[in-house]
C-alpha cells in the first residue's frame, strides 16, 4: 500500500514542503530510503524501529520503499523521524490514515517514542499555511513558536503514541493558540539595561543617540574601563521598537538557527549579538557544508557588537564589507544558493593603542611603530563603512561617584522615534527606512547644503584627506542630526558635529 505524508525542509530562511511517499509490499524484505537524504535521515530506521517497539508497534518485515520528493533537493536532519514512522504504520495498515494528508508532521524521535524539538519551525508553519494545510503536528517544545502563525491549527505531541491515537482513534491532541499581537505588545519594551546607569560620557551618549536615530554604524575608541561595552549593551533600549513584520523576520532566522528558547514564541526586542574575537569568518557571515545563518544574520534588525575590534582576524572583518553595503549575505554552493538578510547596526569598540591608552596619555607605552601596526588591523575600506567614530574618555572620579542619575533610555528613545518618523515620511515612496540606507541619488536629493556648510565640508575633506565614502557618511550623519533637531535643512552646525564623528580620519592617529 502506498501512503503520502508531508514534511518540510529549510532552505535559507524559507521552507519547502517535502512529500514523503511510503510504499509497503510483500515482494521481499528490506528498507530502502531514497530522495537525497543525509546520514541523519538514513539512520532514522534504527530510531523508528526502537520507538515503535516501545509503544507497541513494529516495522513490518516486508519491502519498505520511502521516497522523499523532490528527489533532487537535499534533505537533512532528524526532523523527519515522526513523518516516516507514521507513514510506515499507515502504509502497513497498522493505523488508519483517512486525513493524514491534511497535516504537516515533523519531529525527532527518541528510542522510547518521546519527541525531541526541531529547528526552523516558524518558516515551516508559514509555508504550511500558504499551501493550505489544515494543521501542523509538532513536538510540544516547538508549538509556541509555530502558533504565532494565524489561520493554522498547531497540535502539540509529547510522544509518538499520542500522534498514533490522534489518527487511529480520533483522540484529540492539545491545540496551542497564541494571541500574537498581545504577546508582541507585552514584551516590546522589555530591556535589561538603561542609559541612566551610565555615569558621565555625555559626548558618547550623544553619538549613540545620533547612530540610533539614523541607523548608523559606530565605533567607540577609548581606554579600558571607560564604559564602551556598557554603552554598546544599551543601544537596543533606544532603538525604535520592532514592527510585527520585523519581529517575524528576525524570529525566522533565529528559528532556522535553533536559537529560540523553549518559552519564546516571538522575538519582541531587537537582537544584540556579541561574538568573541576568535570567531571564524564562516561563523560570522554564515555558511558551512549545509549553510546556516551567521552572527550578522542573527543580528538582523538589531545590533552586532564587536568588542575590541582589532583583535578579530583581519579576514573575518573584511568579509563584512559586502554585507555592510548590501544588507544581505549570499552563500553559494554547487547545487544551490541561499540568501540570508543581514540588515544590522554595527557597534564596535577598540582601545586607542596596544597599551590601551590614547597616544597623548602619560600611561601610553606604545611606540609609533606599534601604534601603526595596531591601527593597520582595521582597513581603510572597512572604517569608511563605519559612519561614526567617537572617542570615549575615561570617567573622572567625581562623575563616577555622582548620585544623580543620567537621562533614561526612554527619554532618548522618544527623540529617536521622532527622527525616525521624519525619515519614514521622507522616504515613504522609496524602499528605505532610515538615513543610513540612502544611496548616492538620495544623498544628492535630500542632503543639499548651503554655502557655509559646503565650504566647511570642503575644508574638512582637504585637511583630513577624506575619501568619497567618508564624505558620503558625513552628509548622512548630518542629515540625521538635522532630523533630531527637526530641521528641514542641513545647517553648518550639523555638518560640524558630523565631522567631529570622524575621529579615525585625523592625523592624530598616525602619530
Amino acid at each position: 500500500m502506498l501512503i503520502k505524508i508531508y514534511g518540510s525542509a529549510i532552505y535559507g530562511v524559507a521552507a519547502q514542503t517535502i512529500t514523503i511517499e511510503v510504499n509497503v509490499d510483500t515482494g521481499g524484505v528490506g528498507y530502502h530510503l531514497v530522495g537525497l537524504a543525509d546520514n541523519a535521515i538514513k539512520e532514522s530506521s534504527y530510531r523508528i524501529s526502537a520507538a515503535l517497539k516501545n509503544v507497541g508497534y513494529k516495522i513490518p518485515g516486508k519491502k519498505i520503499t520511502i521516497n522523499m520528493a523532490p528527489a533532487d533537493l537535499r534533505k537533512e536532519g532528524a526532523a523527519y523521524d515522526l513523518s516516516i514512522a507514521i507513514g510506515i504504520l499507515a502504509a502497513s495498515d497498522q493505523i488508519l490514515a483517512e486525513n493524514i494528508q491534511d497535516y504537516i508532521i515533523m519531529g525527532e524521535l527518541s528510542l522510547d517514542g518521546t519527541l525531541q524539538p526541531i529547528q526552523g519551525v516558524l518558516p515551516i508553519a508559514i509555508q504550511a499555511r500558504e499551501e493550505g494545510f489544515k494543521g501542523i503536528i509538532l513536538p510540544k517544545q516547538n508549538t509556541r513558536e509555530a502558533a504565532i502563525v494565524n489561520s493554522l491549527d498547531v497540535f502539540a505531541a509529547e510522544n509518538i503514541k499520542e500522534v498514533i491515537d490522534f489518527f487511529n482513534e480520533g483522540k484529540p491532541l492539545p491545540k496551542v493558540e497564541i494571541d500574537t499581537r498581545k504577546e508582541f505588545q507585552d514584551k516590546i519594551n522589555d530591556f535589561p539595561f538603561d542609559f541612566s546607569e551610565v555615569k558621565g560620557q555625555e559626548a558618547a551618549k550623544r553619538a549613540m543617540e545620533v547612530a540610533a536615530a539614523g541607523g548608523h554604524n559606530i565605533i567607540l575608541i577609548g581606554p579600558p574601563g571607560s564604559g564602551k561595552t556598557m554603552l554598546a549593551k544599551r543601544v537596543p533600549s533606544i532603538l525604535p521598537p520592532l514592527t510585527l513584520k520585523e519581529a517575524l523576520e528576525t524570529t525566522k532566522i533565529h528559528s532556522v538557527a535553533g536559537k529560540m528558547g523553549r518559552e519564546t514564541s516571538l522575538m519582541t526586542v531587537r537582537p544584540f549579538r556579541s561574538p568573541h574575537h576568535t570567531i571564524s569568518d564562516v561563523a560570522l557571515v554564515g555558511g558551512g557544508s549545509y549553510p546556516q545563518p551567521g552572527e550578522i544574520s542573527l543580528a538582523h534588525n538589531g545590533v552586532l557588537f564587536l568588542d575590541e575590534m582589532p583583535e578579530f582576524k583581519r579576514t573575518v572583518l573584511e568579509v563584512m564589507r559586502q554585507p555592510l553595503e548590501d544588507r544581505e549575505v549570499t552563500i553559494s554552493r554547487a547545487r544551490f544558493t541561499v540568501n540570508y538578510p543581514a540588515s544590522f547596526m554595527l557597534v564596535a569598540s577598540m582601545n586607542p593603542s596596544p597599551s590601551g591608552f590614547f597616544p597623548d596619555d602619560p600611561n601610553n607605552t606604545s611606540s609609533a611603530y606599534e601604534m601603526q601596526r595596531y591601527m593597520s588591523k582595521l582597513s581603510g575600506p572597512l572604517l569608511d563603512r563605519i559612519d561614526i567614530h567617537i572617542e570615549v574618555q575615561k570617567v573622572e572620579f567625581e562623575q563616577l561617584t555622582e548620585r544623580r542619575k543620567g537621562e533614561k533610555s526612554e527619554d532618548i528613545r522618544k527623540r529617536v522615534l521622532i527622527a525616525r518618523e521624519i525619515q519614514r515620511e521622507r522616504y515613504k515612496d522609496l524602499k528605505i527606512s532610515y538615513n543610513a540606507q540612502i544611496g548616492p541619488r538620495e544623498t544628492e536629493k535630500f542632503c543639499q547644503l548651503d554655502s557655509t556648510s559646503f565650504n566647511l565640508i570642503k575644508l574638512a575633506m582637504e585637511k583630513l584627506n577624506l575619501s568619497a565614502r567618508a564624505y558620503d557618511r558625513i552628509l548622512k550623519v548630518a542629515r540625521t542630526i538635522a532630523d533630531l533637531e527637526e530641521s528641514e535643512n542641513i545647517l553648518s552646525q550639523h555638518i560640524s558635529e558630523a565631522i567631529q564623528y570622524r575621529s579615525l580620519d585625523r592625523e592624530f592617529w598616525n602619530a
